[in-house]
């Protein structure tokens, strides 16, 4: 019987201790809650609060306590926290007229303004500007509002999640090497072609092969034809008539032979008998059967007709000779590269026959047609060709040095191109972006001359400018649709 009895007992302690601690709980958080309500009261009496706001984005306001966007409890803003309050953007002016608000902008988009609170295209709220700050919150509001369109802001995180890389515009010194090719050929102001002014036919060949190397005044050919052989027999009875009857008391007499001494010798030299030939035709006054005809340039024979016993005439070209002592190069230039060449520029040039030789020159002329098939102008280049090693129909490479002097000059990747225009970003203070149309020069080896729209000192966007291209242009495109 006992040990029932105490079993009964044990387990009715143990239901009253569930049950006290059951109702201890309760009636602990009943106080508790009293307590925290009383405090409450005693707060709301002592301390009043006008809103709730984001720790890390002071300027967005809630009208309950809860969580802010990033997941922390929202902070409450009481009315006697002279701090806080007059960073309050949610009214026109704070309490004893600390600050005014003169305009709502969007962050994004600071040129827009608003005449009152609420939100930005973007979903975002506005930010106020005060009329005792002359700079909004992220940047200046003043400067923005100057800015051009299409002018963005992006926050410095959010320049290095998309890769914003920024160069400062500087004046480099230019010289572009234009590499080509070009063909030898002969100094066409140094050729020759050897005619007869008679008919007539060639007695001896002093000259016999093309190719040969004559000296000026060297013998080329003799002749003998019957008309030139009639002129001299003229000019020597010319001559004796006119040394006898010039003493004639008769004048007309004395003038007829003078007269026509000097217009058989006239006759001669035009047909290319030189003076020394007619001088030894005075002193022997014999008539010479052939007559000798002379090189009248030193050079190298390209082509020759003139045979022994073959007859020929004045149409005839009996030899072709090409000075060689200077040599032109035709070097094919490129259209977009042709208002870079100029007359007078140096040029070096390089042959596969003599490796490791460089001979330079300067260009002569530029032609004034374009070939329809490459679509290349050609330069001619002059070079001394003393030893003779540049011969004609020979290739070459050829490099011209373009010198463009100082320029300013950005990564080619910096450039922005619509089609219609070319524009670059300018960075401002202020995580500001402007679009700066500029006028482009020559592109060389990844960069481009700017000719106008960038001045040296400005920094500009190298990298992710595409990126802010887009929000450049969203942000245009939403003006208009605003405006």
């Amino acid at each position: 019987m006992s040990y029932k009895v105490l079993r009964i007992l044990a387990l009715g302690a143990a239901i009253a201790l569930a049950v006290g601690i059951t109702f201890s709980g309760r009636v602990s958080a009943l106080f508790q809650g009293q307590r925290a309500a009383s405090q409450t009261s005693a707060a709301g009496s002592e301390r009043k609060v006008r809103y709730w706001y984001d720790a890390m984005s002071p300027q967005h306001h809630y009208n309950k306590a809860g969580k802010a966007p990033d997941g922390m409890d929202l902070v409450p803003q009481y009315a006697e926290d002279k701090a806080i309050q007059t960073a309050s953007p949610t009214s026109a002016s704070a309490p004893g007229g600390e600050r005014k608000v003169l305009y709502w902008y969007d962050a994004m988009s600071p040129q827009h303004h608003y005449n009152k609170a609420g939100k930005a295209p973007d979903g975002m709220d506005l930010v106020p500007q005060y009329a005792d700050d002359n700079t909004s919150q992220g940047g200046s509001a003043t400067t923005t509002a100057a800015m051009p369109a299409g002018t963005v802001k992006i926050a410095p995180e959010k320049q290095q999640l998309i890769g914003v890389r920024t160069a400062t515009v500087d004046l480099h010194s230019l010289v572009r090497t234009v590499r080509t090719t070009g063909q030898l050929t002969s100094d066409e102001t140094k050729l020759a072609h050897i005619h007869v002014k008679v008919n007539g036919y060639i007695d001896k060949s002093y000259v016999d092969f093309v190719g040969q190397l004559v000296k000026k005044g060297q013998p080329l050919f003799t002749l003998y034809s019957p008309d030139l052989v009639a002129t001299e027999e003229e000019y020597l009875i010319a001559k004796r008539g006119a040394k006898e009857m010039g003493s004639s008391q008769f004048p007309d007499v004395s003038q007829g032979s003078q007269s026509l001494l000097r217009s058989t010798r006239e006759r001669l030299k035009l047909w290319d008998i030189s003076d020394e030939q007619i001088k030894k035709l005075d002193e022997t006054g014999e008539v010479t059967k052939t007559l000798t005809f002379y090189s009248p340039v030193s050079g190298f024979v390209t082509d020759r007709k003139a045979f022994p016993q073959t007859a020929v005439t004045p149409d005839m070209d009996l030899y072709a000779i090409s000075d060689l002592s200077t040599i032109w190069v035709n070097a094919d230039v490129y259209e977009y590269e042709v208002p870079f060449v100029k007359v007078g520029q140096t040029a070096n040039m390089e042959l596969s026959y003599y490796a490791g030789k460089t001979y330079t020159g300067k260009i002569t002329y530029i032609y004034p047609t374009v070939d329809p098939v490459s679509h290349t102008v050609k330069a001619r280049i002059e070079f001394a060709n003393r030893n003779f090693d540049l011969k004609p129909q020979m290739f070459a490479n050829v490099q011209l040095k373009i010198n463009y002097g100082k320029q300013i000059v950005v990564p080619q990747e910096a450039i922005m191109d619509s089609g219609d225009k070319q524009y670059v970003f300018v960075v401002h203070d202020g995580g500001l972006f402007e679009p700066r149309v500029i006028q482009m020069g020559a592109k060389l080896e990844g960069n481009v001359v700017v000719l106008s729209g960038l001045n040296a000192g400005e920094t500009i966007v190298t990298s992710g400018n595409f990126l802010i291209d887009s929000e450049s242009r969203l942000r245009s495109a939403m003006a208009g649709m605003q405006h």
